[in-house]
């Protein structure tokens, strides 16, 4: 058997564990860099706007959760990232009254 190098490749295929619309309907590995990261793609919806892509897709990384936790019902966005409000710890202005000058 040969070796290959499957950096920065990926492959998806059928998911045959799909029980609802919501799950994806392929599902797959990727490797970036030689980090590896769970694929999960949808399919275009049939008799969908033709300009829209054929596959939306999310990826996340295996070392950061075991496949029996990924809840693939949807895709997902990266976290927000919470902007502090002005007063609060470590936000502009905080503690300018408490200045000795």
């Amino acid at each position: 058997m040969t070796n290959h190098d499957n950096t920065n490749r990926g492959a998806i295929w059928n998911n045959d564990k799909k029980t609802t619309e919501k799950h994806p309907d392929l599902t797959g590995t990727l490797d970036v860099e030689g980090v590896q990261y769970w694929v999960s793609a949808w399919k275009k919806a049939t008799g969908g706007n033709p300009k829209a892509p054929v596959l939306s897709f999310s990826i996340k990384r295996k070392d950061s959760m075991a496949p029996a936790d990924l809840d693939t019902s949807r895709p997902t966005a990266a976290p927000r990232q919470e902007k502090p409000v002005e007063g609060e710890s470590g936000a502009p202005g905080d503690d300018f009254d408490s200045i000795p000058f």
